[in-house]
């Protein structure tokens, strides 16, 4: 039996009121709250008023193992996630082999297990290779385990084949997540189509290859009742269809990536593929209507799309680079400091799209509050120091962000998993 007495934490009550706590670990579990807590512990650790929180839940990363491992892996992708302060994640499938049968999804979970330093869900494909039209065995694959189905990287592009998902689905009671891109819209684009394009010369992608797709799987989800999310949301359209669809009943939920609350495509500094994702950073109102849609509930959650490339592959134009940007390090700092700091948005409400929401929508048996008797899933935030993020600080593979040079609030002092300290500062 091992114990952990973490003295002198801030812990959040309603309305953003903070508390000073101490909280004892024993093994695994919380045993105890309060205030001065005078026990023995086999370590005591001191927070010096640091932020204390259930650990956070990122449901949109990959990690890129197996198949990619130059990009990152599994042990990379898991100790990054612990420096964000994410003791629970769930892992894409955009993989090679793509988990798309039982054995291909028993062999990643078994490395995520063994290499992890956190919990570590993981995602099964739709169709096989992602692109197949023929829908894989769902009921085999969520008796498995499957956290969820999805193509991420690869919109489902003929409704018979997202139709017939929806139906194996409902019948499991899994999340249908969609990467929403009709590639018959896509015209080559390599960023958002619109006057930052025009002015760099660089094709464009319409928004309507994210918008169109939507609303055809929305008219599905709803004659299905499917438990339907939507991955990485980016436009107003969008936004507008998925208000409409929670009116109506349609089992929806959806979720923003950090990048497109915190950038447009103004911000675009040249032909520069850090700025290089998918969906792209969009118009200024784009962004202005995902963060009302996050505001006033429509989108429920904030997901990383943490996506890490090698440098070589990304240091070229944005013609030739590869999509995405790594985040999962940076996403409740840069949150915090430009949403709760300005007063936009609530720490409670930051807490909510990053662990209740997440851990609420994909019925994951991670803790969302701290309690007595509760699982110590934990990170520990140092919210007053100002510190300036550094490409030779990350611990993922991928230095792929825009972010470097950033100030920000809210540095990761320690993420515990089950009772067990993996990441201290």
């Amino acid at each position: 039996m091992t114990t952990l007495l973490i003295k002198n934490a801030q812990l959040v009550v309603h309305h953003d009121k903070l508390i000073q706590q101490d909280v004892l670990i024993q093994d695994t579990q919380i045993k105890a709250i309060g205030d001065e807590l005078k026990l023995e512990a086999d370590r005591v650790l001191d927070a010096k008023g640091a932020l204390l929180t259930p650990g956070l839940i990122d449901v949109h990363v990959h990690f890129r193992e197996p198949g990619f491992e130059y990009k990152e892996t599994i042990a990379t992708g898991s100790r990054a996630a612990a420096r964000g302060g994410f003791t629970t994640v769930a892992a894409m499938p955009n993989l090679d082999p793509v988990p798309a049968t039982v054995d291909t999804l028993q062999a990643v979970q078994s490395r995520n297990a063994q290499d992890g330093v956190i919990h570590i869900e993981q995602y099964a494909a739709i169709s096989d290779g992602l692109t197949s039209p023929e829908v894989d065995d769902i009921k085999a694959l969520a008796a498995a385990g499957a956290v969820a189905f999805t193509n991420d990287g690869k919109g489902v592009q003929t409704a018979a084949t997202m139709l017939q998902a929806m139906k194996l689905a409902v019948a499991v009671d899994k999340p249908i997540v969609t990467h929403l891109e009709d590639e018959s819209l896509m015209a080559g684009g390599v960023m958002n189509l619109g006057q930052r394009s025009v002015e760099l010369g660089l094709p464009g992608i319409d928004s309507l290859a994210e918008s169109t797709q939507l609303a055809r799987d929305l008219v599905m989800a709803q004659a299905t009742g499917v438990r339907y999310h939507v991955a990485h949301l980016s436009t107003k359209e969008s936004v507008a269809l998925v208000r409409i669809a929670k009116q109506l009943g349609v089992r929806v939920s959806a979720e923003v990536s950090p990048h497109h609350l915190l950038l447009d495509e103004t911000d675009i500094d040249g032909d520069n593929a850090l700025f290089k994702m998918n969906p792209p950073l969009r118009a200024p109102q784009d962004r202005a209507a995902v963060i009302a849609g996050l505001l006033d509930g429509t989108i429920d959650m904030v997901a990383t799309d943490h996506a890490p490339h090698a440098t070589a592959e990304k240091e070229r134009s944005f013609l030739g680079a590869a999509f995405g940007i790594t985040g999962i390090e940076t996403s409740f700092q840069l949150l915090y400091t430009h949403l709760v700091r300005p007063g936009i948005a609530t720490l409670e409400q930051l807490l909510t799209w990053m662990i209740v929401k997440p851990a609420e929508v994909f019925q994951l048996k991670a803790p969302t509050v701290i309690e007595v008797g509760g699982q110590a899933d934990l990170a520990l935030f140092d919210l007053e120091t100002a510190h300036t993020i550094t490409a030779e600080e990350f611990v993922s593979k991928g230095v792929n962000t825009p972010f470097i040079g950033a100030t920000i609030y809210g540095q990761t002092v320690t993420t515990i998993v089950d009772g067990q300290v993996v990441y201290e500062a």
